[in-house]
């Protein structure tokens, strides 16, 4: 009698092991792994061309070092941001930009407004390396 209690118990352990292994493997290769050689080299020339500024908690680039090639400069960043913010206005009922008809002057523009307009655009933007541009911001719209 005790024997027939031993077989699903076997029989539970070997699927349970299986299914393990099963769905440990990934169905994609691995991404090819950096080497510790080429992370130390990536860091090294990092901390060769950049300075920590602790006035503003971030990392800057060393006076006289060029920015890696096909970076955009801040100021051109900024640019690009003042020119879609004169070309759209936020609407707060829809929480969309709006194109306007004509391009606004934001110079007419208290710096609380254009301050709180930068604030607005950088809520529903970022900033996006592999593209160099403005893009929205996904909207997570799943409820809670």
């Amino acid at each position: 009698m005790k024997r027939l209690h031993i077989y699903p118990l076997l029989f539970s352990l070997l699927f349970c092991s299986t299914a393990t292994l099963v769905t440990a493997q990934t169905d994609t290769p691995a991404a090819t792994q950096l080497t510790r050689e080429q992370v130390k080299r990536d860091r090294d020339e990092f901390v060769r061309t950049h300075s920590y500024d602790p006035v503003t908690e971030n990392w800057v680039l060393k006076k006289g070092m060029e920015p890696p090639s096909g970076m955009k400069t801040r100021a051109e960043v900024k640019a690009e941001r003042d020119a879609f913010l004169r070309a759209h206005r936020f609407e707060p009922v829809s929480g969309t930009w709006v194109a306007s008809e004509k391009p606004r002057d934001r110079s007419t523009m208290t710096r609380a407004q254009v301050r709180e307009e930068a604030r607005q655009f950088h809520r529903t933007h970022q900033w996006d390396d592999n593209t160099s541009s403005w893009v929205e911001k996904k909207v997570d719209t799943k409820k809670k």
